[in-house]
């Protein structure tokens, strides 16, 4: 028999492999934990560098500290973490940053401005999925070491390579590719010059909140409160568990098993919803539901394909009967309160018009095709959808499910025909998605910059210039402008299918509260509060 005592033990040496493959309830947590069910299988590394999904980078955000970070009150502002303050030069092309001289990692070390000059370096040479964020301020692996410097122990100098403004330059600098790690530890344990990458994976050298204990992919996280840590936290261990049916997830937290379930469906919020012990907390997401289009697959090649499946499919059925308290319809690339969002939904489901489509593209009859979706509900249950609705114009789907890394990965190898994902914005700015979703000025196969653009093999000129157009627009009502008409193009002329935005709903005991989740899915585990 699992006794509470020994499962809470194992907690803390073994992965947990299957909430289901027990057979009793262990009851309340311990205070000074915080245990949540979560769906982990998209973590492919939590080296900050190289961390591009959600979760890991929610976990980064608890492991590290950036120079700046997004305002938890206002989140379109950016104030200082690492960083105390900053001056930028008349012509914005020279930044120089103040250090917090009390800022320590984990190790007791100070964060010092070498430090950050070797995050910069290690980010732009490493050049893993989340480079391209920092790579865009001109930063190229013969000039990054030239370029950012420490000029004393906490000041560091960024020279761009060409003038960039404030606001854009702290949000990228606040994504979690801009963690600062420890150049000590990074380089005691690099292997083959790979700046501690390997080692970083699976261990932390940061300065923030919690450091890394355990993580078993497709298993558990285990983090501890850093011993530098100097504010107020009851919470000194977090146990992430990955529990991939959402049943299972809420089945743990109606027993108090665990105290968050993080990934449950809208059949599983219905049921919970009015549940006394238990409470909901609500938060709009920037992370868009969407089909992509390889271009590189014959059938995928024509703008008319890319037209008739965006009239093909019904969104709000499936909004309605699978997603009504975990997503909303949207139909654009910038996420509801994003600057510049489109929230209008001009799409709908027309089967003539998308027909009319398929036809002028050559293909009357339809054609056979893939769709590559995350296994986890209720991605399972959407592509079934998708693929009824496809097959009503003749597009015969072929499903293949696989874990959330596994999808992305082949995405990243452009092997996908279609594919069923979730992108989340990286900063809050316009930018973030405009650059993933329509720039790819190098479509070979060894580009540097792999957008999401480049994934599917795309490439356009007129989205390239107008995203440069836009980006570098010093006049706020003109850059907004030029977003909302990069918006409307890229529904007529890009290969993506935007379907939905996420509510992120967290389902936690009574006994939790100080649960603060930011719009770009951040949360300190630190400002929890348990009863």
């Amino acid at each position: 028999m699992v006794t509470r005592r020994r499962f809470l033990a194992g907690c803390t040496a073994v992965p947990f492999l299957s909430y289901l493959s027990l057979n009793s309830a262990f009851g309340a947590t311990p205070p000074s934990m915080l245990v949540m069910a979560m769906q982990l299988d998209n973590i492919t590394s939590l080296d900050p560098h190289e961390s591009f999904e959600a979760i890991g980078g929610q976990i980064c955000g608890n492991l590290y500290q950036k120079l700046v970070m997004p305002d938890p009150q206002q989140a379109d502002k950016v104030i200082g973490a690492l960083a105390k303050s900053w001056d930028a030069s008349s012509d914005n092309s020279v930044y120089t940053f103040h250090l917090d001289p009390a800022a320590k990692f984990a190790d007791g070390s100070p964060v010092t401005a070498e430090d950050v000059a070797f995050s910069i370096e290690r980010i732009v040479k490493l050049d893993k999925s989340p480079a391209f964020i920092i790579n865009q301020f001109g930063f190229t692996k013969d000039n990054v070491t030239q370029l950012v410097t420490a000029k004393d122990t906490h000041t560091v100098e960024m020279k761009l390579g060409a003038p960039a403004a404030e606001t854009f330059l702290l949000y990228c600098l606040s994504a979690t590719v801009g963690s600062i790690v420890s150049k000590k530890a990074c380089l005691a344990n690099q292997q083959n010059n790979d700046f501690g990458n390997g080692w970083l994976k699976q261990h932390s050298a940061g300065s923030g909140a919690f450091t890394l204990r355990t993580w078993n992919a497709s298993e558990t996280v285990i983090l501890e409160l850093s011993p530098q840590f100097s504010g107020e936290s009851k919470i000194k261990r977090v146990i992430l568990k990955h529990i991939a049916d959402p049943a299972a997830q809420a089945l743990m937290v109606q027993k108090g098993d665990v105290d968050v379930a993080y990934d449950l469906t809208t059949e599983q919020l219905l049921q919970v919803k009015d549940d006394p012990k238990l409470s909901l907390v609500n938060q709009s997401l920037s992370a868009i539901m969407l089909m992509s289009c390889n271009t590189n697959n014959p059938y995928l090649k024509k703008p008319q394909v890319w037209q008739a499946l965006k009239w093909a499919l019904d969104y709000d059925s499936i909004q309605k009967n699978i997603l009504s308290m975990s997503f909303t319809t949207h139909q654009s690339f910038l996420p509801s309160g994003f600057p510049a969002a489109l929230d209008d939904t001009p799409f709908h489901k027309d089967l003539g018009k998308a027909k009319a489509l398929l036809a002028e593209a050559g293909y009357p009859d339809g054609f056979e095709i893939t769709l590559d979706h995350y296994s986890m509900q209720p991605y399972p249950d959407i592509a079934q959808a998708i693929q009824t609705q496809l097959g009503a114009i003749g597009i015969k789907v072929s499903l293949i499910a696989a874990e959330n890394r596994q999808v992305l990965t082949k995405m990243r190898a452009r092997q996908h025909q279609l594919a069923l994902t979730v992108w989340g914005a990286d900063y809050f700015d316009p930018n973030s998605n405009t650059e993933a979703f329509c720039v790819n000025t190098d479509n070979s196969d060894n580009a540097r910059n792999r957008t999401l653009a480049w994934r599917c093999s795309w490439s356009d000129d007129e989205f390239n210039k107008l995203t440069e157009q836009a980006l570098h627009e010093p006049d706020a009502a003109k850059r907004i402008a030029l977003y909302h008409q990069i918006q409307q193009l890229g529904r007529e002329k890009s290969p993506f299918i935007y379907m939905m935005q996420r509510t992120r709903n967290t389902v936690c005991g009574k006994n939790i509260s100080d649960v603060h989740m930011t719009v770009l899915e951040q949360w300190p585990y630190e400002q929890v509060k348990k009863a």
